[in-house]
């Protein structure tokens, strides 16, 4: 009859190939997010070097350290490039206001409320999600055309409180169908109405899902380019994404390190707004879909 063997207890030389393991883990990790962004400190740093330099060296560490390509880009334009910045500011921000007020409203409709045909519009909503932005580009173009909506930030901001992005209503019908219908039914026993129980109940309970369609959409927005390409002709009414385009010609001269510096500002924005709110996007993402 054979003994069994008895493991010897770890020791601090048995756990380190782990610890190795672990740290080559960290330095493979550090080195991707390098290489990622990487083409962004590029950007930043070259925001600050001399136009001669920019494109002669891939250091970070600028040579001749010069803040000229922001005063040149802020007031190189027939319209100083702050005006650029509060165009895309108010589009964005009427667009998240938008986004928020009819797709939440449309999402309770379709989770709470009871009306024939509920399934069909369903469905039909989903399928515009599947339904590629180009296909309806040029019958949406004449239709504003005739409204008279062309050269305006109408068509940026109007269809906006119509409910049109889909994406924002599937995800808070996800969301609100983790709140607990005995919360609605309390409300209808208290006398509460629908619309009540949808500003009372519901949406201070959605705060994580709403910060993140907010979020979502005043990046979304904020980056858009080729919507503004389409509706917007004249300069005085550009939005930054626009703005960045003029400095660079095809035809003439490419004023690089203007269009590195405002890229560096236009970024700003949308880090700042990510840094504010990232606690509520990422609860808002984790817990979509999930009951609680």
């Amino acid at each position: 009859m054979t003994e069994t063997a008895i493991a010897p207890p770890l020791t601090k030389e048995a756990t380190m190939p782990q610890g190795l393991k672990r740290a080559f883990a960290y330095a493979a990790l550090a080195a991707i997010s390098f290489v990622m962004l990487y083409p962004l400190l590029w950007m930043v740093s070259s925001s600050f070097k001399p136009e001669n330099e920019i494109f002669s060296t891939t250091s970070l560490i600028p040579e001749n350290f010069t803040t000229d390509a922001y005063a040149r880009g802020w007031n190189g334009l027939s319209v100083s490039f702050g005006w650029m910045f509060l165009n895309s500011a108010v589009v964005s921000v009427l667009a998240v206001a938008g986004n928020l007020i009819s797709c939440s409203m449309a999402a309770y409709a379709f989770t709470r409320l009871q009306f024939k045909g509920r399934k069909f519009w369903f469905a039909l909503m989903l399928g515009t999600m599947m339904l590629p932005q180009h296909a309806v580009l040029i019958p949406q173009y004449l239709m504003f055309l005739n409204f008279g909506w062309v050269n305006t930030i109408l068509p940026l901001v109007v269809p906006k409180f119509l409910a049109i992005d889909a994406f924002f209503i599937f995800l808070m019908i996800q969301f609100f169908r983790g709140i607990p219908r005995e919360l609605d039914e309390a409300a209808l026993m208290d006398g509460a109405g629908p619309l009540r129980i949808f500003l009372k109940v519901i949406l201070p309970l959605s705060t994580p899902v709403l910060a993140t369609a907010a979020v979502f959409s005043f990046i979304w927005t904020w980056d858009d380019f080729f919507a503004p390409l389409i509706y917007l002709n004249d300069i005085e009414k550009y939005t930054a994404q626009l703005g960045l385009r003029t400095f660079v010609d095809a035809t003439a001269q490419s004023d690089w390190g203007a269009l590195l510096a405002m890229s560096t500002l236009t970024v700003l924005p949308i880090f700042v707004l990510f840094v504010m709110f990232q606690r509520l996007l990422i609860e808002g993402v984790a817990t979509t879909g999930m009951k609680r």
